[in-house]
This record gives C-alpha cells, sequence and structure tokens, in this order.
C-alpha cells in the first residue's frame, strides 16, 4: 500500500511540477526496511486509486427520506416533481370508504349524454313508482324499489296508462275549418254526454229549502240606524273673547297666519304629552285640523269619535256617537267645520265640528273603507268613497244621491289622494293597483299595476305635491314621481321598519327634510329624505302604531296613536 501511494505521488509529480509543493517522505516503522522512494516509471504496474465519493444512491435516498403527499394537503414546502403529484395513493384501506377520485364534494361526476326525452321519462317513472334504469351501466339495472320494478317489467309512466271508461266513448267530429260556426276540432263534446243536470224528481223538494234558506241569509236584516250623539267636554266651544275654538289660539307662540311652514325642522327627543285611554279600544286614524293643525281628530275602534286640543291645556273637547262598530276613516272638510265619518256598519255619516250636530248619513250597502272630501271650494259638497265591493262613489252632500261612480279596480279600495291642484285623484286597492283618474270621468286614464308590486294601504302626498308616498306591504315605502307620469322612483326607497299587514300612515316635516312612519312593533321610524336612512327610531305604543302626523307650524312636533288606545304627543 505504501508502494502505491508513493507511486501515485511520484506520477502526480511529473503530471504537474509546479501546481504544489513536493511531498514529504511518509515515517516508517522502525521494524521495517525503508521503502525505495525510486520513482516507477511504469505504472500500468500499479493501480490508481479513486478517492471521489460515489454519490449515485444519494437521489434515490433523499427522494425515498422525502415524506409521502397528503392529498389532502393545501400548502407544500418544497416544489414536488410531477410523478410524485400524481403518483399513486399509497397506505391502509380504510373500511367503507371508497378509493374512488372525487372532483365534487359528493363524488366524481363526469359528463355523459342522455336524451332529454328518456331522462324525463325515467325522472317521472321514479317519482311516481319508486324506480329506474342505472343509467351508469349498460346492464338492465334499476334504481330505488328493484323489486317492484321486476314485478312490473319496468315499465314507465309512459307505458303503464291504463285507458280510463270513458276513452272508449265517441265524440262529435267536425275537423272542416271553413265550417266556422260548427268546427269543433279536437273539443268536440261525447255523442251520448248530458249537458245539463237535473236533480232527481225525489231531491227537488229538498233542493228547493235549501235554496229559500240560502236565500234568506243573503239578505241582511234591516238595521235602524244609531241615534247620534256628542258629548261636551268643556264649559263652552269659545274662550273667553268669544272666539270659536275651531280657530287657532293667537297667544300660543305660533304664527298660524303665515302661508309658510318652519323652514327647519329637528328631530323629537321626548313625549311632551299623553291621552292615556282617548279610546277604549284601538285608535283607527288621526286627522290634523286643515292648515293649521292645533286640532286633533280621533277615529276610534270603540266607535266614537273624539276631538283634542294640541296647544295650551291640551283637553278633549268633544265626543261624537252614532255608530254601530268601529269607524275606519275621517276627513274634515277643506275649513275644517265639517267632517265625515266611515265605519264598518256601512254608514258614512257627516258632522258639524262645532257643535257635533249628524247633519246627514247614508247608507251605502257596502263597508267604507276611505272617505275623502274634495279639497277645492268649490266643489266641497263632494266627497269620495272607497268601499269593499271595488268601487269608488261620489256623493253631493247636499242632494245625498250618488253623482258617480268609479268601478275599475279589481279589490277592495283602500285610500284616495288628491293630486295636480284637486283636478285628480289617485287610488290604491288590495289588487296591488295604482290608478290614477281625472274628475268626474269614470275611465282611469293611467292604471300602474306591476308583477312586483304589493298593496298599498296608506298613501300620502309630500308638501310640494311632486311626490307620491305609499306604504307597501312587503316592508318598505315606494317613492312615485307625479309629474312624471307617476313613475316609480325605483332607487328612492325606505326600509327597516316592519309595516306588513298593517296600514301605517305617514307623514312630512313641514321642511321636507324627515319622512315618518309607524310599524307594527308600536315603532315610530323618521328618515332622512335625501340619504333614505333611519336618523332615529323609538317605542311609541305598546301595540301597533297605524297613524303619526307632523304639526304643520312646529318644527319637531309630533302627534302619534296606536291600537292601545292612547294618544302621545312628541317634542
Amino acid at each position: 500500500a505504501a508502494a502505491s501511494l508513493v507511486s501515485y505521488e511520484a506520477s502526480s509529480d511529473e503530471g504537474e511540477p509546479d501546481s504544489a509543493p513536493q511531498a514529504q517522505p511518509l515515517q516508517q516503522q522502525p521494524s521495517q526496511p525503508p521503502l525505495s522512494t525510486r520513482p516507477v516509471t511504469h505504472s500500468s504496474l500499479v493501480p490508481k486509486l479513486d478517492l471521489t465519493p460515489d454519490v449515485s444512491g444519494i437521489e434515490q435516498a433523499t427522494r425515498d427520506s422525502r415524506p409521502a403527499l397528503d392529498p389532502t394537503c393545501k400548502e407544500l414546502a418544497y416544489n414536488p416533481k410531477a410523478d410524485e403529484l400524481f403518483a399513486p395513493v399509497l397506505g391502509p384501506q380504510v373500511p367503507g370508504k371508497s378509493t374512488a377520485p372525487k372532483n365534487t364534494l359528493t363524488g366524481f361526476v363526469e359528463p355523459s349524454h342522455m336524451n332529454d326525452f328518456h331522462f324525463e321519462t325515467q325522472r317521472r317513472t321514479f317519482h311516481s313508482y319508486g324506480y329506474a334504469a342505472d343509467p351508469s351501466i349498460d346492464a338492465d339495472a334499476m334504481v330505488g324499489n328493484a323489486a317492484r320494478g321486476a314485478a312490473s317489467g319496468a315499465v314507465t309512466v309512459f307505458e303503464g296508462v291504463k285507458k280510463r271508461p270513458g276513452d272508449n266513448r265517441k265524440r262529435r267530429t267536425n275537423n272542416d275549418p271553413a265550417d266556422i260556426e260548427g268546427y269543433l276540432g279536437p273539443w268536440g263534446k261525447f255523442v251520448d254526454e248530458a249537458l245539463v243536470a237535473a236533480p232527481p224528481e225525489e231531491d227537488r223538494e229538498y233542493m228547493q229549502e235549501y235554496l229559500a234558506k240560502k236565500a234568506k241569509n243573503k239578505r241582511r236584516p234591516e238595521e235602524t240606524p244609531v241615534e247620534e250623539k256628542t258629548t261636551m267636554h268643556v264649559p263652552a266651544m269659545a274662550d273667553y273673547q268669544g272666539r270659536s275654538l275651531l280657530e287657532p289660539p293667537r297667544d300660543a307662540g305660533v304664527n298660524f297666519r303665515s302661508d309658510e311652514g318652519p323652514r327647519k325642522c329637528f328631530l323629537p327627543k321626548r313625549q311632551l304629552h299623553e291621552w292615556v285611554k282617548a279610546h277604549d279600544r284601538g285608535v283607527a286614524a288621526i286627522r290634523l285640523f286643515p292648515r293649521t293643525g292645533h286640532l286633533l281628530l280621533s277615529a276610534g275602534m270603540d266607535s266614537k269619535l273624539k276631538l283634542f286640543e294640541l296647544y295650551k291645556e291640551r283637553r278633549l273637547l268633544r265626543t261624537y256617537s252614532g255608530h254601530r262598530q268601529a269607524v275606519r276613516d275621517a276627513c274634515f272638510s277643506h275649513d275644517g267645520s265639517q267632517f265625515l265619518s266611515a265605519s264598518y256598519d256601512r254608514y258614512v255619516k257627516l258632522w258639524d265640528t262645532e257643535t257635533g250636530k249628524c247633519v246627514d248619513r247614508w247608507d251605502l250597502g257596502h263597508v267604507p273603507y276611505c272617505v275623502k272630501f274634495n279639497p277645492d271650494p268649490d266643489k266641497a259638497n263632494f266627497f269620495l268613497a272607497g268601499c269593499n265591493n271595488k268601487k269608488i262613489i261620489c256623493m253631493d252632500t247636499r242632494t245625498g244621491e250618488v253623482t258617480q261612480e268609479y268601478d275599475r279596480h279589481l279589490g277592495s279600495v283602500n285610500t284616495i289622494t288628491f293630486i295636480d291642484d284637486n283636478k285628480r285623484f289617485v287610488s290604491t286597492s288590495d289588487d296591488k293597483s295604482l290608478r290614477m283618474w281625472e274628475w268626474d270621468i269614470p275611465v282611469d286614464y293611467n292604471n300602474i299595476s306591476d308583477p312586483s308590486m304589493h298593496s298599498m294601504p296608506a298613501v300620502t302626498l309630500s308638501p310640494n305635491g311632486k311626490w307620491l308616498v305609499c306604504q307597501s306591504l312587503d316592508n318598505q315605502i315606494v317613492v312615485f314621481n307625479v309629474h312624471k307620469g307617476m313613475k316609480q322612483m325605483k332607487k328612492k326607497c325606505f326600509k327597516g321598519h316592519m309595516a306588513a299587514g298593517y296600514a301605517c300612515s305617514i307623514d312630512f316635516s313641514p321642511d321636507m327634510k324627515f319622512l315618518m312612519s309607524g310599524d307594527g312593533d308600536g315603532k315610530l321610524f323618521i328618515w332622512d329624505w335625501k340619504k333614505q336612512r333611519i336618523v332615529t327610531r323609538w317605542k311609541a305604543h305598546d301595540g301597533p302604531c297605524v297613524s303619526s302626523a307632523w304639526l304643520p307650524y312646529e318644527t319637531s312636533k309630533v302627534v302619534t296613536s296606536g291600537w292601545d288606545g292612547t294618544i302621545r304627543l312628541w317634542d
């Protein structure tokens, strides 16, 4: 071995004389003779040593030392090769778990072609009989109730239809299209078909008794009108100077003679006054005195109407009794000297506001859902009533006769609102439509009915007369532009309250900065008119808050009423 090293060193020195210093001779063991340092000239006689390490198995060892890739892993710490990514899954088999690849959450889905008719046939067969042909294999296999399919011969719904007993009857035929009067086509009747079904002789007597009883129940019993009464709760309906209480007060700190309301309004923050148990039952509607709003008229479900003052002592002035059932709606005349009341007893009555006397009454024969005086002073003797028989009738208070009838709705009429300087009016109904009418013309000139619309039981007109705001029963308030043919403003919508099922009234602030409405939970919502966002809301009543009104000459005073029978004033 030492000789081989010496020869290797000598050969290296000969090949590269200047590359490195000469190596020192190895130290010999004392027991052995010294080796010859003479270089060997015949290198072929001594084998050369290759000291380069063998790295042929390092790559395989490195590959084997890498951990196996988890098929469910979503992050890789190194860059694997393609054969590692697509290598077969190794490891123990889990009992009951399929090793088939999955490309969806529920399994592996591969495209296949099937005729639409065959697919529909198998789907209907499985729905009717409980079995269908297995489309994944070519053999005659069944999916579902295979036993029933084998018993019936795997018939489909189109193959298993049995003829009905009457299918063998002959029909009258006339397929000549030139015969316009006698052409029957596929609609010909059976030859022996009886067109009139008459009861047998023994049943005719019972049939006559049944029809007579039905006609008797259909007749409404004649009800005598309730005697109208009034109760005055103040010493006199005049102040100390003899002025009627219908005139606005002059010492309330408000200029009622001004034609303009406040220029800037604010949000109410506290309860100012409460009329506890204003009605024994819920309050259906409240109406402010025309123009000034210093008096409040409430229509209750206890069949009474009450008049309150909103300034100074805020007293209950007068109670009007004269209906047999709950009062549905009320409306002041243009000057407030009279008002109408509509009740579920089918009567509309005209009252004198100051004296409490019932001026006139009309039995409409149907329940009036809304009444509205014509605001035009020249037509102050006319009023409209929307009834549950899908009609709007116009009556003259002087003669008591129906002067016009508007019969175009398909459901009960809910609201009537005058627009365009009282030349036209808008009505909404349970048929989910909004119709526009010319005064005294019984044909609507515009009908807005969209499949996406809902019934709108409460409608109000903005102070500037440009916007018609409607309470929709899908828990939102929709807006229509009066000056653009009643176009719905899709982007102007107010949401956030729960008003479905209730006719919650809507009202504006005098400066049109805020819009307010109650909801079925007894809350009062106030929105910003421009931004359509809720600026405040609070619990106003224990029951549904169905009526609310903003005083026309006040910056922040609001009056509300609900089904709990109370009326509250907020500031």
